[in-house]
């Protein structure tokens, strides 16, 4: 709240400064706590609650003076934010959202025309909208006729890690990335776009096609890159696009062109790997067509969910570097296709009611495929339509046996691709949902004024601006399970055993939170990450001159044939989005405590480049019982791949380490003399200006 939302006349507020563990958690949304001293003045605290945040974090303070005073010592209870009476008569429901009463929806003369333009919400992008860009069934036209990978490949015996085509095409796209006032939501803000679009423009290529994108940074004072989210970049580690890692960052005025292979098939997204730009705005969607392994009529493309922030990305860094509580800054908004609604009363910025939501145009009996991707910053993702069921086919770059649910779960980085079959009749309307996961668990931070992300599904002949009436069935309880689906459901259609080729070499990392001086850091094994944006560890290591600082978190994997890691959350009230760049992993098992050895489907594990770590369970004798989750990777792509939580506040603070993989071979690299000209321009202008790096750079 404070200078975010607002108060009850003569009510003051100021940033609280504890954290509210477990055993003191508040429920904020329980109804106005009252005193019944009488006499009195009564000071009221607001607390945040960590685990039911139905409200933001604000201490509030009020002084009640009562007839007849009686002198008391004091008394400090717990009160949540209550909007005056007029909001609640104008609009769905108070501060605290709802599926039913979303809070930005007026009750009367409801309607879901849109009251800004896109261009004014979204820049260029077109998604959520009646023109939104359209995608071929099964692949983009090519060189020759047929198909790209010919007809004898087959995803559930064709081996994508050891076969690619060679399709003779490449995908050019150029991308400026700067900052533009948007108002995706409605409220005003200084965004990060590219190419003067939220989100920025969709990749497409064909699986084996390479990619080229000429990126210019027009920041003015910040440095930036983009990296490939999911894509294996095998003989080309150095385009994977990440800043003290595989390049320096592209200085400002500066152009940068990368040029890689789409060596996975399936559904992906780029983003800025420069802090936490990506955070502002500086993301887009990537699909991949490879050969269909599921029925469907229509390729709806990328459904993109993120949680949403009305301060600047660079403010978001600050309260999280410099916070005395170790939370980090929490969401406004919960977004589809970067669209959504708020209701201004929460806020002082610039802000426009109905600013518009998502749209999605369904044919009875059709079936979709929707592509979905969680590129928040903090929020887990709770996904649903109303009325319709869910075929899950493919997870992150993985083509699965399908499944059938209600609700899709996706931590950040992840993806899920589905079919949906449109069972509703003509004109009919339903509420397609995003919920940021909430409760207990803690699975995201948001302020609880609108953290239900809400799009309208809209049937052939239905008034493309009427609310739609549909109701939900998922419970509290899925909305605050903090994990993904279990993991013998996630089976990949091509096995691949678990049984280690080669040397296996285990390393385990344990994650923990501390404070160190300064401010709250994550560490991996004892360590906080910070990078050095004026040096590549690619780039040594190809030289041969590579000598680690403690900071930079290098793993020396050496010449092994398989790495098994074993990764432990010690902290109690967070989990993490284990993303981990170069591979794709197996998830050899997860779970409470200490893993006893026992792998979850030994001939075929699942098999994902991201993958949510529970939070450590709290004990009352003793320090938390740790999560697991252990992972295991074949040693066959040479490089300095990052491993870190895709939370962007985690990894900005310091969770992240480097796998170095058969370092003897990267100096077998041929490396590209524009990669060591990242370093030389970086340093020029760091030269001349201020860097201001105030968390870990990534």
């Amino acid at each position: 709240m404070g200078n975010d939302a607002k108060l009850p006349p003569g009510w003051a507020s100021q940033r609280a400064s504890t954290v509210v563990h477990a055993s003191e958690a508040v429920h904020f949304c329980s109804p106005l706590t009252t005193s019944t001293i009488s006499g009195q003045p009564v000071t009221y605290t607001t607390v945040y609650d960590l685990l039911n945040s139905c409200y933001p974090t604000v201490t509030v303070t009020k002084t009640v003076t009562e007839a007849k005073a009686t002198p008391v010592a004091g008394l400090a209870t717990t009160v949540p934010y209550k909007p005056a009476q007029s909001e609640y008569a104008q609009y769905g429901g108070p501060a605290c959202d709802s599926y039913a009463a979303p809070a930005w929806l007026p009750k009367k003369n409801a309607t879901l025309k849109p009251a800004l333009t896109q261009n004014y919400t979204n820049g260029l992008s077109l998604l959520g909208t009646k023109n939104a860009p359209t995608y071929p069934v099964d692949y983009m036209p090519g060189k020759g006729s047929g198909s790209p990978w010919g007809t004898n490949v087959s995803v559930s015996s064709s081996n994508p890690y050891k076969y690619m085509p060679d399709t003779g095409m490449t995908r050019k796209y150029k991308f400026v990335v700067s900052y533009q006032d948007i108002a995706p939501d409605g409220v005003t803000k200084k965004g990060l776009v590219i190419n003067g679009a939220f989100p920025g423009p969709t990749i497409e290529a064909n699986w084996g096609d390479w990619i080229e994108v000429e990126v210019e940074n027009k920041l003015g004072d910040e440095g930036t890159s983009i990296h490939w989210h999911g894509l294996l970049q095998k003989d080309h580690p150095w385009m994977d696009g990440v800043p003290t890692v595989s390049q320096c960052p592209i200085a400002p005025g500066k152009t940068f062109t990368y040029r890689f292979r789409a060596d996975q098939f399936g559904s992906s997204w780029y983003h800025s790997h420069y802090s936490a730009q990506y955070a502002g705005g500086a993301l887009g969607a990537m699909i991949i067509h490879g050969p269909k392994h599921a029925d469907y009529d229509e390729d709806l493309g990328p459904i993109i969910l993120s949680d949403w922030y009305h301060k600047s990305y660079f403010e978001l860094v600050e309260g999280t570097m410099f916070s005395t509580t170790g939370r980090p800054e929490l969401s406004n908004n919960n977004l589809i296709q970067g669209k959504g609604n708020y209701p201004c009363a929460n806020t002082t910025q610039p802000c426009v009611p109905g600013a518009g939501i998502a749209k999605f145009f369904f044919k009875p009996g059709k079936k979709y495929r929707l592509r979905l991707i969680n590129t928040g910053s903090d929020g887990m993702q709770k996904f649903s339509i109303d009325g319709h069921k869910f075929s899950v086919i493919a997870q992150d770059f993985v083509p699965i046996k399908p499944y059938t649910t209600e609700l899709i779960t996706l931590g950040i980085g992840q993806r899920v691709d589905v079919v949906v079959e449109a069972v509703g009749k003509a004109r009919d309307a339903y509420w397609m949902r995003s919920q940021l996961g909430a409760g207990p668990t803690s699975c995201s931070l948001a302020d609880g004024v609108s953290p239900n992300g809400l799009a309208a599904v809209l049937y052939d002949g239905a008034d493309a601006n009427a609310v739609p009436t549909s109701n939900s069935t998922i419970t509290k309880a899925q909305i605050e399970t903090c994990s993904n689906d279990a993991l013998i459901q996630q089976e990949p259609l091509f096995a691949v055993d678990s049984a280690p080729v080669g040397t296996l070499i285990t390393q385990q990392l344990d994650f923990d939170i501390t404070n160190n001086g300064t401010s709250f850091v994550w560490i991996v094994n004892n360590q906080t990450f910070r990078g050095d944006f004026s040096e590549s560890l690619l780039l040594e290591s190809q030289a041969g001159t590579l000598a680690p600082k403690p900071e930079w978190n290098v793993y020396d994997m050496a010449s092994s044939g398989t790495i098994r890691i074993v990764m432990y959350n010690h902290f109690p009230l967070a989990s993490h989005p284990m993303h981990l760049h170069g591979h794709d992993f197996l998830i050899l098992a997860e779970g409470s405590g200490t893993w006893d050895g026992v792998i979850t489907n030994p001939r075929n594990p699942a098999r994902r480049d991201t993958q949510i770590m529970k939070k450590a369970t709290p004990s009352a004798s003793g320090p938390p019982i740790p999560s697991y989750v252990v992972i295991q990777f074949e040693a066959d792509n040479p490089g300095v791949w990052p491993l870190h939580c895709h939370v962007a506040w985690h990894v900005s603070a310091g969770l992240y380490v480097n796998i170095l993989e058969k370092p003897a071979d990267i100096k077998n690299y041929n490396i590209p003399a524009a990669m060591p000209e990242t370093c030389r321009d970086w340093n020029v202008f760091a030269g001349a200006n201020v860097v201001h790096q105030i968390d870990s750079g990534l």
